[in-house]
């Protein structure tokens, strides 16, 4: 037989689903909403954006710098600091949520450029835009490129820092002051 406490604790149990079911939903139409007026922009924006002097080309090269420089900062700002308060942990968060935005944006806004596939051309958000291949073209190229040039940078600034702190290890075992393997595995 179920006591008042019970079905108290039920009670808060559906209404906790019903309500976590109502904000799964809003989120839902939040974000179709907001899939549906980035389009509408990015369809009205972009024919002007491609007649710009360079062209397409020169379209596609700086979203997808803008790309990489925002996938540059996320990375830099996502790396781990120990010691640190959760304030800065939480602008740290913050930064790399804000610079992974950046990146993802020009990717998002070069796929709505692109005319849809079930979408009749005849309607006027459907529409070929002039340029939109050539601008996908130069976007994939240049973050393609750029992001490759980046990544060996990176690379072989970490392999720097790493072999001096090695030799830094090295010259200090050497003088007697630093640990030895067997010392460093045993903790």
């Amino acid at each position: 037989m179920p006591t008042q406490h019970d079905d108290r604790f039920r009670a808060r149990h559906v209404l906790a689903i019903g309500g976590f079911v109502l904000a799964l939903l809003a989120a839902g139409a939040a974000i179709v909403l907001l899939l549906g007026t980035w389009r509408g922009f990015v369809r009205e924006t972009a024919p002007e954006l491609l007649d710009r002097p360079g062209g397409p080309w020169a379209v596609g090269c700086v979203l997808g710098l803008a790309t990489v420089l925002g996938a540059l900062g996320g990375m830099q700002v996502e790396t781990e600091v120990s010691g640190q308060t959760r304030l800065f942990r939480a602008v740290r968060v913050t930064g790399a949520a804000i610079c992974w935005a950046a990146a993802m944006v020009p990717a998002m806004y070069m796929l709505g450029a692109l005319s849809g596939k079930n979408c009749p051309s005849y309607q006027a958000s459907c529409r070929y835009i002039p340029g939109t291949g050539s601008a996908l073209l130069a976007y994939v190229a240049s973050t393609a490129l750029l992001g490759w040039c980046l990544l060996r940078w990176n690379s072989a600034r970490t392999e720097a820092r790493r072999a001096g702190e090695r030799e830094r290890l090295r010259r200090l075992r050497k003088k007697g002051r630093g640990k030895s393997r067997a010392a460093a595995r045993r903790g």
